[in-house]
């Protein structure tokens, strides 16, 4: 069994599985989008935070990395994405067609927001910005988060206009702190 798995945030810098191949790819149908809040990783139910979650859109594109798990761990790295991504039921694991830049197509398991979950939302860039700014959970710091993802595109070359302003924002909001 060949496990792909598509990276479009954190699974970017923090795959957290043995990866035998990344490509860049592109999945048809979702757009990246601060529409989850975090209560675990990135915030708390107190002060969620925000992360980035697939949100199903007509007409919409998302870049990102394919990666293929190393043959071998398919179970354990199922097991693992499972474990890390599904700890709320907010995302919805699903089997998705990428294309890859070399021209293959491939189906990968890919985590996609529920749009009827309570952590679902749609919010203004500047107010993402005040919350990314301010959140911390499990995991640490949501800046972190959002300068880790926007870097990481930066460096396989997919630009995120919306990404890139809100890191510009969140660090004029910490400067002004």
């Amino acid at each position: 069994m060949t496990l792909w798995v598509f990276g479009y945030a954190s699974l970017l810098w923090n795959p957290g599985f043995p990866v035998a191949e990344k490509v860049q790819a592109k999945l048809h149908g979702y757009a990246r989008s601060f529409c989850m809040y975090s209560i675990h990783h990135r915030g708390t139910v107190e002060q969620p935070g925000l992360v980035l979650a697939l949100d199903e859109q007509e007409g919409a594109s998302c870049d990102g990395l394919a990666l293929r798990a190393a043959p071998g761990s398919e179970e354990e790295t199922l097991a693992y994405l499972r474990e890390r991504e599904l700890i709320s039921s907010a995302y919805l694991e699903k089997q998705l067609e990428l294309v890859l830049t070399d021209g293959r197509h491939v189906q990968a398991v890919a985590y996609v927001i529920d749009p009827h979950h309570e952590q679902y939302c749609h919010l203004a860039l500047e107010e993402q910005a005040r919350i990314i700014a301010r959140a911390q959970g499990g995991r640490g710091p949501n800046t972190e988060y959002l300068y880790n993802t926007a870097e990481h595109l930066h460096e396989i070359g997919v630009p995120d206009a919306d990404l890139e302003w809100l890191v510009r924002e969140v660090k004029a909001l910490a400067r002004s702190a």
